[in-house]
Formats: structure tokens, sequence, C-alpha cells
């Protein structure tokens, strides 16, 4: 049987000075043999973590936290967990280990695990996917950078030895068909990729490197969509020659 927190006389919901005994607890728990007990006391747990962070922090009974640790590091650790793992493969257990923080120190500064998910997409897209894109929207950018764009993704996905594939790609599979928010954020950052190839796009055809009869904004969505199905492939054959022949036929509409 589950001995509860609750049962030991400690009122987790309603006061933040019992964070420490929360954890003690948990820390007992987990070297339990009983499978069961352990994922029912992380589930307790994290609610009465969620329930004492949503609370008012004004309130004269939460003394205000000095953070020891750097917000965008232990949220690049947390974006490097979901990418390998998934939103619902990933547990808050997964989470306070790998960034290294505890329960009430990851609550208090990003939220529950949904809100820290979508700062960790907004994370990604703002350095991977930006420094991906940049030499897309670089002011001369045009034909030679598309297709150094696409041989430099083979390049990045034949190194990747755990097989992520792209976090965008992976999240729209598996949260968006059921998730609006989720499925919002994903389209508009897939969005800031068409904009940057249709951006080089127009640029190739203002230097006449393309034939004025190229539909840009369905190359721009054509080439978008091929990064997606690239790096699911990826994922399932990462050999090099292989995507490199892909890479070929993707390219040869630019010929």
């Amino acid at each position: 049987m589950l001995v509860r927190p609750e049962d030991l006389g400690y009122s987790i919901v309603h006061s933040c000075t019992d964070i420490q005994i929360i954890t003690f607890i948990y820390d007992i728990l987990t070297v339990s043999q009983n499978p069961s007990s352990v994922r029912e006391a992380t589930g307790l747990l994290d609610q009465s973590f969620q329930n004492c962070y949503s609370k008012d922090t004004s309130s004269a009974t939460v003394m205000a936290r000095h953070k020891t640790f750097d917000p965008e590091d232990v949220l690049e650790k947390a974006m490097e967990t979901f990418w390998l793992y998934g939103y619902e493969g990933t547990s808050m257990q997964d989470l306070v280990k790998t960034m290294g923080i505890n329960r009430g120190s990851l609550y208090d500064t990003f939220g529950d695990k949904r809100s820290l998910f979508l700062a960790a997409i907004a994370h990604y897209n703002d350095t991977c996917v930006k420094n991906a894109i940049a030499s897309l929207e670089a002011p001369t950018a045009s034909k030679q950078a598309i297709i150094d764009f696409f041989y430099n993704l083979i390049e990045g996905a034949v190194d990747d030895k755990d097989h992520r594939g792209c976090l965008l790609t992976n999240t729209a599979v598996e949260l968006c068909p059921h998730d609006p928010q989720t499925k919002s954020r994903i389209a508009a950052n897939l969005r800031s990729v068409e904009n940057a190839f249709k951006k080089a796009l127009s640029t190739a055809t203002e230097q006449g490197e393309l034939t004025t009869n190229h539909d840009l904004q369905a190359l721009a969505q054509y080439f978008t969509s091929s990064i997606q199905g690239l790096r699911v492939i990826s994922k399932v054959n990462p050999d090099p020659e292989t995507l490199r022949a892909i890479v070929k036929v993707i390219l040869s509409v630019l010929d």
C-alpha cells in the first residue's frame, strides 16, 4: 500500500515550504520494488508540485527563490530530452534528471510538463531552425544556398548517432492530430522555413538562375515538405548515399 504524504500529516497542496519533504518522500518511494507504487507516487507528487506552484507567488507564505542555474541552459537540456524521447515518452523524472534541477525549481521556472514542452519547441525554433535557415535568409542567398542547405541536412542526419530526426516533424506526427495549440506552433515554425526558401528562390529568379515560370510559393512548400520526409527517412535509414540520391531528385526541380 502506498503511503501518501498527506497521510503523514503534511499539507502538500497548501504550502510550498514542504517541497523538501515531498522530494525526500519521493526519493524513498523510488527505491520501491513495486513499479505501480512508484508510478502512483510520481503522479501524486507531480500534481502536488503543480498545485503548489500554481498559487500566487506574491503570497507571504512563498519566499523568493534565487535560481542557481541558467534557465536557458536547462531549457536546452529539456529540449534535447523531448527530442530524443518525444512528449509522451518523456517523464517528469527524466526531465528532472537531465535538466539537473529539482522538481520545485522546474515547476517554479517553467510550469508543468506541457508548458515546458512548448517552451522547448520555441527554443528549438529559435536555435536549431533559425540557425539552419540563416543561410537561406542571407541577402545574396539563391540557388546554391538551397542546394547547400539540403546537403548540409544530410551531413547533420548522418552525424546524429541517436537518429532523432527533426523535433518539429516528430511533434507534428505525435501531437498535432489531436493538439490544436501545438499544431498552431508547429505550423508557424514550418512557415518560417517556407518563407526562407521563398526568399532564396526569389533571389535566384531575379539573378536568372531559375525560369520565371516557376511557382515560387509551391516550390517553397515542396522543399519544406521534402525536409520533413528526408528527416523521417534518415531516422530509419541514415545511409548517406541513399539520402544523397533522394536529395538529387528533390533538387531536380531547380534544373
